[in-house]
């Protein structure tokens, strides 16, 4: 196990209403959040992008031309910042994203590895939301991988449910992608995966030997013992407001920062060194 550990930093997320959580939305807002996150140990940024008019600031954007000043403006302020862009979307609709990828050329995207029904129940036993499929076909996966291939970026295997791990190695078994894997196990979306630490000493035997990996925790205080075990088994970290809003300790934070000091002092009392941006591109194969 390298004692070097790459924490992500997940700026913002798609659900996430700005008029209710301190999540970042303009380029100058999303520079702001990830000088934060980086001066705290993040070496990569996560990022969503929002509609720029007064008052869309909630509803997600697939605008080229917001993705380049988002982009601009983290590099900016975060020497050496890695840029790990969003693709997720549900539909046969998405060319938005392709597009974001193909002419932004980050240094990693996510490349959502399964489909899921994406289901969330309230205490009334009611639906949270009208039920909805996160479709992500084979067709559509080999599409956002020949995306990322031509733009030399870096797919990130989302992962929400066991089968979906296994699905990534048919993926290389097939020919569909031939390139250096990074698995991001999403835990605590109440239809996936449970945020369970107990699960991800499978999740690790299910992935191909050769791969790398992360945790996406989901939810509030519970999800620090997965953070701590996946330091423990030599993953790589991520948080985030898109992930929480909470400390160890209950209590609510304001800003990612926050949350990626919690998560560089977890990384360091499993005995972990925090990865800096030259050595997160040199443990991941991304170009300078």
């Amino acid at each position: 196990m390298s004692d070097k550990v790459v924490i992500t930093c997940a700026l913002n997320g798609v659900l996430t209403d700005p008029k209710q959580h301190h999540v970042p939305v303009t380029p100058e807002e999303m520079a702001r959040e990830a000088k934060a996150a980086y001066d705290a140990g993040a070496s990569v940024m996560h990022i969503h992008l929002r509609q720029q008019a007064p008052n869309k600031g909630h509803l997600p954007s697939w605008e080229v031309s917001v993705s380049r000043e988002i982009q601009q403006a983290i590099r900016e302020a975060c020497p050496g910042v890695i840029i790990n862009h969003t693709t997720g979307t549900s539909g046969p609709e998405y060319a938005g994203p392709l597009a974001c990828v193909r002419e932004t050329k980050p240094e990693m995207a996510a490349c959502n590895a399964g489909s899921l029904n994406y289901l969330k129940v309230k205490a009334d036993n009611t639906w949270a939301w009208p039920p909805m499929m996160f479709d992500n076909s084979v067709e559509k996966v080999q599409d956002f991988l020949d995306a990322m291939n031509d733009a030399g970026t870096l797919p990130e295997f989302e992962c929400f449910d066991v089968g979906i791990v296994r699905c990534v190695g048919m993926y290389r078994q097939t020919g569909m992608y031939a390139g250096s894997l990074e698995y991001n196990f999403v835990m605590g979306v109440a239809s996936g995966m449970p945020a369970d630490p107990e699960l991800l000493p499978i999740l690790i035997k299910l992935k191909l030997p050769d791969a790398k990996f992360q945790v996406t925790a989901i939810g509030r205080a519970e999800i620090w013992p997965l953070h701590r075990r996946c330091a423990e088994l030599g993953g790589h970290l991520r948080t985030g407001l898109e992930d929480t809003f909470y400390r160890p300790d209950g209590s609510k934070v304001t800003s990612n920062g926050q949350l990626i000091e919690t998560m560089a002092q977890v990384a360091r009392e499993a005995g972990r060194t925090i990865a800096s941006p030259a050595e997160a591109r040199q443990i991941f194969g991304i170009r300078n």
